[in-house]
């Protein structure tokens, strides 16, 4: 086995063990995911209220159905890095673990928690709120992976950039709106197309919005990360 293959396993497994510990850590505290699920179920019941039976178009329902999967995420992806801020043990992962591997490992997690987190949304919202019928079911699939991988991807790099700061509750809400923007604009679009039964090629466009704006958003993440984890 070459050096080149060592060192690329090391860092698989230095990730490994990143996601791992994150997932044991929230196993146990269960802080994210009963923050996600709270306010999914709280989200979706005013939600329910507030139509009061009454049909609403496609697009609005599109676009509610993003907004809850949006401030959920704000609300549970957030203690990505916060955690070791707060134990004291963010000194110890830079020493033991190489940057990019910890923020392969970190969102790993945070895809797993936003996929489970999407996953719920979507099975309570189509199931409690009249109106929403998906009818081009490929398009909706995409949507939500590709959705997901972005609020992922997104998520992890702003929770590392605020991570040490003394108003996290209120800044992370406030820097991920810009620059998840374009990704909501898009899935809101898509996920009507979907509504409406569109063929799959009419949302090619916003498929390719979707995949371009991940590898920008992963790729800037990668370069930058090393600066931001040990500033």
């Amino acid at each position: 086995m070459s050096v080149r293959e060592t060192t690329t396993l090391r860092w698989i497994r230095a990730s490994l063990a990143v996601f791992l510990k994150d997932w044991r850590s929230e196993l146990r505290t269960r802080y994210a995911m009963s923050a996600l699920v709270m306010f999914v179920v709280t989200t979706i019941s005013i939600i329910l209220f507030s139509l009061g039976g009454e049909g609403a178009s496609p697009e609005v329902l599109a676009g509610m159905l993003w907004v809850v999967i949006f401030f959920a995420a704000m609300s549970g992806l957030s203690r990505t890095f916060v955690m070791e801020e707060e134990r004291g043990t963010g000194m110890t992962l830079q020493l033991l673990t190489p940057p990019g591997a910890v923020f392969a490992g970190k969102l790993l997690f945070n895809l797993v928690l936003g996929a489970g987190l999407t996953l719920l949304t979507v099975v309570l919202y189509a199931f409690f709120i009249n109106g929403f019928i998906v009818r081009t079911l490929s398009i909706f699939l995409l949507t939500i992976a590709l959705g997901s991988v972005g609020l992922a991807a997104a998520s992890t790099i702003i929770a590392a950039i605020i991570a040490r700061a003394n108003t996290k509750g209120t800044l992370y809400p406030v820097l991920s709106f810009p620059i998840l923007l374009p990704l909501l604009m898009t899935v809101i679009n898509a996920t009507r197309l979907a509504s409406d039964g569109a063929p799959l090629g009419e949302a090619a466009g916003e498929f390719q919005i979707l995949i371009s704006y991940i590898v920008v958003v992963i790729t800037v993440s990668t370069l930058l990360f090393e600066y931001i984890w040990k500033d």
